[in-house]
C-alpha cells in the first residue's frame, strides 16, 4: 500500500461550503481546525447546548444545492460561493451579520423546508458522529462507484471529507476500522465507516441531483457506507503528499 494525502479539506460552515487547504495541524481529541466550526439552524431546529444532530440544520440531504456553495475562512469572517448567486462574505460571530447570511441561503432551501433561522455552534467541531471526528475518503473508491453506475470517477467533494487519499485499492479503507494511522506527524483511530445520505447524489459543481450513489452502493455493495470516520489520538502537522502507514 502507498496511500498517500491526495487532499485535505474543511468546511467551516456545516452543510454549506468546503475549502481545500494545503495542511493542518490536529489536536489530539478534536476535529479538524474550523471544520463543522458552525451549523446553521432551521426554524424547526430544537438544539440543546453543545454538539446537536444533524437534523436540526441546514444540510444537502435535505437542499441540495447547498452541495455547490464553495467556502473560505479568512480570520473571523467567512465567504460563501454559489453559481447562482453573488458571493457574500460574513462574520458568523456577529449577530449583526446573521440575516445577510439568512437572505442568502433562503434561495437555496426547496419550498416548503423549514427556513435558515440562526447560528449554533457546539465548541468542538459538528461533525455527524456525536465525537469529534476527522473524515477520510479513497479516491480509489471514487473511481470504482463511478464504474459500476456507467459514470466517470464521482468527484470526491460529494462525501464532504477532510482527508483525501490516494494509493488504495476500492475500499479498502474499510480494513482501518479498530486500527490506527501514521499520517504526516499525527496518528488517527479510524472508528468507523460513514453511512451516506441523500447528500452525496447532488453534483457539487450544480448542486443539481444527478447520480444514485446511495442505490449504487446497495445494489453493488450491500451497504450505503462509504469513507470512515476517525479520531485524533496524537496531534500534529499533516500536509499533502504525506504516507499514510498503518500501526
Amino acid at each position: 500500500m502507498n496511500a498517500a494525502v491526495a487532499g485535505l479539506c474543511r468546511h467551516p460552515i456545516k452543510g454549506i461550503g468546503r475549502e481545500a487547504l494545503a495542511e493542518v495541524v490536529l489536536t489530539a481529541g478534536q476535529g479538524l481546525p474550523f471544520d463543522r466550526h458552525w451549523a446553521v439552524a432551521h426554524a424547526a431546529a430544537r438544539l440543546v447546548p453543545g454538539w446537536n444532530p444533524c437534523t436540526n440544520f441546514l444540510r444537502g440531504a435535505k437542499a441540495p444545492a447547498l452541495m455547490a456553495v464553495e467556502a473560505s475562512l479568512q480570520g473571523d469572517a467567512v465567504t460563501l460561493r454559489h453559481p447562482d448567486h453573488p458571493a457574500l462574505t460574513f462574520r458568523p460571530d456577529q449577530a449583526d451579520d446573521l440575516p445577510r447570511l439568512l437572505d442568502w441561503l433562503a434561495p437555496l432551501q426547496p419550498p416548503g423546508r423549514a427556513a435558515p433561522a440562526g447560528i449554533a455552534r457546539a465548541g468542538r467541531a459538528m461533525t455527524d458522529s456525536d465525537y469529534p471526528s476527522v473524515s477520510l475518503i479513497s479516491l480509489a473508491s471514487c473511481r470504482a462507484l463511478g464504474e459500476a453506475m456507467g459514470l466517470p470517477p464521482l468527484d470526491q467533494r460529494r462525501f464532504r471529507g477532510n482527508l483525501i487519499l490516494d494509493g488504495l485499492e476500492p475500499f479498502a479503507e474499510f480494513d482501518w476500522v479498530g486500527q490506527q494511522l501514521q499520517i504526516g506527524d499525527a496518528v488517527l483511530e479510524v472508528v468507523e465507516r460513514i453511512e451516506r445520505c441523500r447528500a452525496t447524489t447532488a453534483n457539487p459543481d450544480t448542486g443539481v441531483i444527478d447520480a444514485d450513489t446511495l442505490g449504487a452502493l446497495e445494489s453493488t455493495y450491500g451497504h450505503q457506507d462509504f469513507g470512515i470516520s476517525a479520531r485524533v489520538a496524537t496531534g500534529g502537522t499533516v500536509r499533502l503528499g504525506d504516507t499514510v502507514q498503518v500501526r
